[in-house]
């Protein structure tokens, strides 16, 4: 009580001035040292920008990329399970350089019995000690089967044989002379080899058979001989094929004919030029009916798909498709087809989503395929651009998810009773547009695959999740939110997003979903949605038909929103950092607008409310000294510190009167000054976002930039002005930034139970769904409605032949024929009919 009050109100005011400053302009010291500086500028790590490649992240006025034609011949041996071709390739040498080889993907060397992806094999064989027959069986088949490319003539254009070099996967021409640039080189290319079974050996590409009537689907793909990319970033891409990291190709135009069984239905990216000679009437009449429907038409309906399985045939029949601006080229064959198609507008551009899939496919394939076709190309050209192709095609077959241009294939199947499980309803349609939605990224926007996964899988995901959210009300999407990245954002087993495809740990996580919910929290959360779409569909149109690179992404996001995104792309693609920010303290501070008297009496009640250390508890009834000798006593035991004095109360009212009209007012203020302390645990800046609770039930969220963090990336903190008192404080309250402790984002603490659920046994998973229990339900009504109907027929049959007919009793009564011929015939006839009757 010795301090005058003055000065007392002086030290209240400047800390109040001090607090309500923003935390960003206080001169807090450079606390780097011994941290990582979370906003260093990526210039250092980004590839230096030249005149093939802009700073903004365009491509600069010299980019150039190579381009390949091909005209392939190709044979489906159907008995054998082997693929037969011959290609002819015209390859462009658009890039400033002379070219004194050139490099052939060979991808069936994938399945070659001595290829580094088989000689890199795990060797782990089950699960622990357990494995079933079936992986066995595939284990086996590996062992023997060779499905590597047999190569059996490389020329040029005049039969002249060509030098060829075999490295794993890759295969090196040697030119005759150097190919300048500016210059052209053709050459052929004739091979084999054989398919892959995949119920055995999975994969991108192979054979599904089905036993019951021995046909099989075709899906076929990285097929036939291709030229690597030759790159201004790269030179040669040709790293090896090992089956994770998928593929860098030139785009070009593509005549392929197609020879298959004659009772096949072919469906290849590209259109189908030669309809008349491999079509039915009727088939080229519903396929051009379907160009105008406003819902899928049968161009062969499941019926007729059923009566193709019956027979085969020795006949063939040759399908030729065309193909422009591709990068690859795949096909699906099978007698088994059921296609539907309809036709489709994107803006000016008219498009046919058709789909292929057999009778085991349905009710689920006809009902949702072709419709999920045509959303993924609205909801995709929406953001990026217009599907640019002609076709797009969805086929049911072996592989359970794969893309090529205009064409993709996805497995999911109802069971065998025709019922489905809301998760293979919801994998079915996912898995459509995700694949579809790949004619976008890489199709298009031909990234590095090799390389860079998440450059076409992450981003495509990322619309993948825009596009799931358009189809329905709480589609059950698994990627995308950002709640949902969390374990994997927790766990240990990470690389960073930019990290090579082959050398990925945890590959959905970190190529798929990861990059897809960085880019959603981009949108949502840091640039907002405007804007960013706006960068988005400025990046899809810079790069449509060319090759970006990482640094071109960042580039133009960045010049397209004026936003200086360094340090998002630092922790969220360099690092494995995640977000996990705690509120750690809280101070509230109020100007001290109290009379001395008022002070004194807080004061007292406080320490009178305060509960007495156990020390002085037990003290208490000690004989004290200075009760047994009251001379001891003197001035200061009778004298309270907290007692106000007239001159004090003097010097209060003095300082009163001496304040200006500002002063006043700054007096009466009622505001509370609410110090938010954040603490950043995971490593990763974030923005902060908090969810204010008033006492009278309101609310106010506050929304603090990433660049909070930038004087120290430990340590933060804010202020809030309310006239309202605050109950109630929770950071990310929406769970947009993937925080993975929650428990940390509350005050008060919120304290919830974790409940635990008691069972007798563990029980195995079962393939049972609703859809299935009700149609066993429903077999089992009509099979007791059959049952009753039988019973009360022979009831009534029964009770007829016991009753004497009308005719019968009003003659006279007549000995029954024992044994009689009319008798017989008469029992016979009453045999033969309850034997025809319905449910019998």
């Amino acid at each position: 009580m010795n301090t005058p009050f003055a000065l007392r109100f002086a030290c209240s005011i400047v800390l109040a001035w001090l607090i309500s400053q923003p935390t960003l302009g206080q001169p807090f010291p450079n606390r780097k040292y011994g941290q990582e500086d979370k906003f260093r500028q990526l210039e250092e790590i980004l590839p230096t920008p030249n005149s093939y490649r802009a700073a903004n992240g365009e491509p600069g006025p010299d980019y150039w990329q190579q381009r390949v034609d091909y005209t392939i011949d190709v044979r489906l041996d159907e008995s054998q399970n082997q693929i037969h071709g011959s290609e002819t390739i015209r390859y462009r040498n658009q890039s400033p350089h002379a070219l004194r080889y050139l490099w052939i993907q060979l991808d069936p060397n994938l399945f070659a019995s001595d290829s580094d992806a088989n000689r890199l094999r795990s060797g782990r064989i089950g699960f622990g000690n357990r494995a079933t027959m079936s992986e066995i069986d595939a284990i086996l088949e590996r062992q023997s089967f060779d499905g590597r490319c047999v190569i059996e003539s490389v020329t040029d254009a005049q039969a002249n044989r060509l030098e060829t070099f075999t490295v794993d996967t890759m295969m090196r021409i040697d030119l005759p002379e150097p190919l300048l640039s500016g210059q052209e080189f053709s050459m052929k290319i004739k091979w084999s080899y054989r398919i892959n079974n995949s119920k055995y050996i999975g994969g991108r590409t192979g054979y599904e058979m089905f036993e019951k009537d021995g046909n099989a689907i075709y899906e076929i793909a990285q097929w036939f001989p291709r030229l690597a990319a030759f790159t201004d970033v790269t030179g040669w891409q040709h790293k090896q094929y090992l089956g994770q990291g998928e593929f860098t190709l030139e785009f070009g135009d593509y005549l392929v004919r197609i020879t298959a069984p004659a009772d096949h239905i072919v469906a290849a990216t590209g259109e189908l030029q030669n309809p008349n000679e491999v079509l039915t009437d009727e088939q080229r009449k519903r396929l051009e009916q379907a160009r105008t429907a406003d819902k899928p038409v049968w161009i062969v309906t499941p019926e007729e798909a059923k009566e193709n399985e019956k027979e085969k045939t020795d006949q063939t029949k040759t399908w030729i498709f065309r193909a422009e601006a591709v990068r690859d080229f795949a096909f699906a064959t099978s007698r088994k087809f059921i296609w539907d198609a309809q036709g489709h507008r994107v803006n000016d551009n008219e498009v046919i989503a058709m789909s292929y899939y057999p009778n085991e496919g349905e009710p689920l394939w006809s009902k949702y395929s072709t419709h999920a076709i045509i959303h993924t190309l609205n909801v995709y050209s929406r953001y990026t651009f217009d599907y640019p192709y002609p076709v797009a095609i969805s086929v049911n077959g072996p592989v359970g998810g794969m893309e090529y241009p205009m064409i993709c294939f996805n497995g999911p199947r109802p069971r065998e009773d025709g019922t489905y499980s809301s998760a293979t309803k919801y994998d079915l349609i996912t898995v459509i547009i995700h694949e579809v939605g790949h004619n976008y990224f890489p199709m298009i926007v031909n990234s590095d695959e090799r390389q860079w996964s998440w450059m076409d899988e992450g981003l495509n995901t990322f619309l993948q999740y825009l596009a799931e959210q358009e189809w329905e009300q709480d589609y059950p999407s698994q990627r995308g939110e950002p709640e949902l990245i969390v374990p994997y954002m927790q766990s240990t087993n990470q690389v960073p997003i930019m990290t090579n495809s082959e050398s990925i740990m945890q590959f959905g996580p970190n190529a798929y979903s990861k990059p897809a919910t960085a880019l959603n929290i981009l949108r949502e959360t840091i640039l907002g949605r405007e804007l960013f779409d706006f960068a988005f569909k400025e990046y899809a149109r810079r790069w449509k038909f060319k090759r970006p690179m990482p640094a071109d992404f960042f580039r133009t996001m960045e010049d397209a929103t004026a936003r200086d995104l360094d340090w998002f792309w630092r922790g969220w693609f360099y690092t494995t950092d995640h977000c996990d920010i705690a509120l750690d303290k809280i101070d509230v501070y109020m100007v001290d607008r109290r009379t001395p008297d008022e002070i004194a009496a807080d004061e007292k009640n406080k320490k009178e409310a305060q509960l007495p250390t156990l020390s002085k508890k037990r003290n208490k009834e000690l004989v004290k000294r200075a009760d047994q000798f009251p001379e001891l006593k003197d001035f200061y035991n009778q004298y309270d510190p907290r007692a106000v004095t007239d001159e004090q109360r003097a010097a209060y009212q003095k300082s009163l009167e001496q304040m200006t009209e500002h002063e006043k007012e700054l007096l009466a203020n009622t505001d509370r000054f609410y110090r938010l302390q954040f603490r950043n645990v995971g490593g990763l800046v974030m923005p902060i976002i908090v969810l204010l609770t008033h006492e009278d039930g309101s609310t106010k969220e506050i929304r603090i930039p990433a660049e909070a963090w930038r004087v120290d990336a430990t340590v933060c903190d804010t202020l809030v002005i309310t006239a309202e008192p605050i109950v109630k404080f929770e950071l990310d309250p929406y769970r947009e930034t993937a925080d993975i402790n929650r428990d940390n984002n509350h005050f008060p603490p919120v304290l919830e139970p974790t409940r635990f659920q008691l069972f007798k046994s563990q029980r195995r998973g079962s393939e049972d769904n609703p859809m299935s229990r009700a149609k066993r339900a429903q077999e089992a009504k009509e099979a007791q409605q059959a049952k009753e109907a039988q019973q009360a027929k022979e009831a009534k049959e029964a009770k007829e032949a016991n009753e004497p007919s009308k005719e019968v009793t009003d003659k006279q009564p007549q000995a029954p024929d024992q044994g009689g011929l009319g008798a017989k015939k008469k029992q016979e006839k009453k045999k033969k009919k309850r034997q025809l009757s319905p449910g019998v």
